[in-house]
């Protein structure tokens, strides 16, 4: 059974720092994409980032392009994100998600493209 867990949320000031875990279970670690994304209250789900646990390809959004890092343990089968500087805007659900990928199909970034889903962590970003 395919499972993701995403773990690390919370209340965090504005400028502060956070960092979200997302352990995967189920499948071949070494051969999928694993993503997060966010969602905001009224807001459409959207990539944050991601990476290619294939070839080491990553995907930052513009918007937290300088203040994430994503990061791959395959010893853990987790990825990490490391957010830094966090803004209010930041405030939302955080998923991770995983599909199937080959050494150079870089890193899908739709939210279509992701076949596996963890259940979420909050993040709220106060000012």
């Amino acid at each position: 059974e395919v499972q993701l867990v995403e773990s690390g949320g919370g209340l965090v000031q504005a400028g502060g720092s956070l960092r979200l875990s997302c352990a995967a279970s189920g499948f071949t670690f070494g051969n999928h994409a694993i993503a997060w994304f966010r969602q905001a209250p009224g807001k459409e789900r959207e990539g944050v980032s991601c990476i290619s646990n294939s070839d080491g390809t990553t995907y930052y959004a513009g918007s937290v392009k300088g203040r994430f890092a994503i990061s791959s343990d395959n010893a853990k089968n987790t990825v990490y994100l490391q957010m830094h500087s966090l803004k209010p805007d930041d405030t939302a659900v955080y998923y991770c998600a995983a599909v199937g990928v080959l050494a150079g199909w870089g890193v899908p970034t739709g939210v279509e493209d992701y076949h596996y889903w963890g259940q979420g962590t909050q993040v709220t970003v106060s000012s």
